[in-house]
């Protein structure tokens, strides 16, 4: 072969492509150059063969995409445990609303985004799609980690963190776009409207409006409760889905996650225009709020994502975890056990995330030419030996904290299980801090829940 010198390889394991024939090579090598996959091939004569600057020995076990978060809300972590065991409509009105009122600030908004950055990174997350308040305060905490991110302003029709006047909810999104257009290889700007419930029919069209102007994602929460479903049955005469639509809300360029609540009409509608959708089982199970039609969702071609939702309804960012959750309830609620196979969850936490939040051309496979966001699973563990079939264990058995390695762009962010150029202890006493001071102000838990 060549002598050709590559930046960095990773070499000794079984490379799970997810390319579009799904094409596993044993013993393979990964070639990265300039923060860009250049090959991607069973090992060819002796590893000293391939010139590099850096080697990464995967030790057998399994090479992977970096896997994609398409829906979370990166600074309540730091919330994380603050009020569990509630309805969607109770924990945000009373706990989680006041919270943030109270406690968010951009400072406190860059240590929960720190700590869930480091918290994915660790367990393999590459990518997310985040939507939340002091967006700024979110992309400058995002950038300084090097993970990743769409990452959408909110906007909703209430006074919300750093936009105390809802007139101007659109105005800030725009605002925060303008600024982080171009800015960053690694941050997409974006619009996050909260949900139909909270945004009025002008603000939903004006923010749509705004972000096919400025070529960015819309992000939407949609048809994730029965509530929600009868609220706007009731007060406009049709789903949520049906609704957006006829708000002109709804086309490719929209991301809806939830979509819990959709009958056969609304899939249709949600086919037809090309709406990608992003599934939180773990959120939507312990919050109650029912079971996304996944499988009928995908038969209709709709792209659909993983998603974690924000540590405060989860409760962590662990994407290992999410992807056997879909995979097992789908099966639960069906009685199908062939449903959500293991490649199909496995597209959603990869290729299918990347194509949801816009990204699919650059990320989410290991092919040559896309960015070398890539993962190492060790599978030198007893939950993870004997191996068969790869995929079944990333999905069934294997969970975020046996991830080794992590490379965003080429460059390496966790080396053998540590993240590389970040002090966690420092993050997590900072997160800490911030959470004792949320304790001391006054317990947003209900007693009949705590026993208090």
């Amino acid at each position: 072969m060549a002598m050709e010198r590559f930046d960095r390889i990773i070499y000794n394991g079984t490379v799970i492509t997810v390319n579009p024939d799904f094409e596993v090579i044993a013993q393979g090598v990964v070639c990265i150059k300039d923060g860009r996959i250049d090959r991607v091939e069973p090992q060819r004569g002796l590893i000293s063969e391939y010139l590099a600057d850096d080697r990464i020995d995967a030790k057998g076990g399994l090479i992977l995409p970096g896997l994609v978060n398409a829906h979370v809300h990166l600074p309540m972590s730091l919330f994380r445990g603050l009020a569990d065991d509630l309805p969607l409509s109770r924990w945000l009105e009373r706990y989680i609303f006041p919270a943030e009122q109270r406690h968010i600030t951009p400072e406190s908004v860059a240590i929960g985004t720190r700590l869930s950055c480091a918290e994915m990174l660790l367990s393999g997350t590459t990518t997310c799609c985040d939507g939340y308040f002091y967006e700024d305060a979110v992309a400058e905490a995002v950038s300084g980690m090097g993970i990743r991110a769409v990452l959408g302003q909110g906007v909703i029709d209430l006074p919300a963190p750093g936009v105390d006047d809802p007139t101007r909810n659109v105005e800030a999104a725009v605002s925060f776009v303008e600024r982080w257009q171009n800015r960053s290889p690694l941050i997409q700007p974006s619009i996050f409207c909260h949900s139909p419930c909270t945004c009025s029919a002008d603000t939903l069209r004006r923010a749509k409006q705004a972000a096919n102007k400025n070529g960015v994602c819309f992000q939407v929460h949609l048809a994730e409760t029965q509530s929600e479903d009868s609220r706007l049955r009731a007060e406009q005469g049709s789903s949520p889905v049906a609704y957006l639509y006829s708000l002109g809300v709804l086309d490719g360029n929209t991301l809806a996650s939830h979509a819990v609540w959709v009958d056969d009409a609304d899939i249709a509608l949600l086919a037809e225009n090309r709406v990608k959708l992003v599934h939180n089982p773990a959120s939507n199970m312990k919050l109650a709020s029912g079971v996304s039609p996944v499988p009928r969702l995908l038969s209709a071609g709709i792209v659909v994502g993983l998603g974690t939702d924000g540590c405060a309804s989860n409760n962590n960012l662990d994407l290992f975890e999410e992807m056997d959750m879909a995979a097992k309830l789908h099966k639960a609620v069906t009685k199908d056990p062939t449903v959500m196979d293991a490649r199909t969850v496995l597209r959603m936490a990869t290729i299918e995330g990347a194509r949801a939040i816009g990204l699919g051309d650059r990320i989410g496979s290991l092919e040559p030419g896309k960015a070398a966001d890539i993962i190492v699973v060790d599978t030198r563990r007893p939950h993870l030996t004997p191996m068969y079939h790869p995929e079944s264990h990333l999905v069934y058995a294997a969970s975020g904290s046996d991830v080794s390695h992590v490379l965003i762009r080429g460059e390496v962010r966790v080396r053998e299980g540590r993240l590389v150029g970040q002090d966690v202890d420092e993050i997590m006493d900072q997160a800490a801090s911030i959470g004792l001071a949320i304790k001391a102000a006054g317990s947003y838990r209900e007693n009949e829940h705590y026993g208090n």
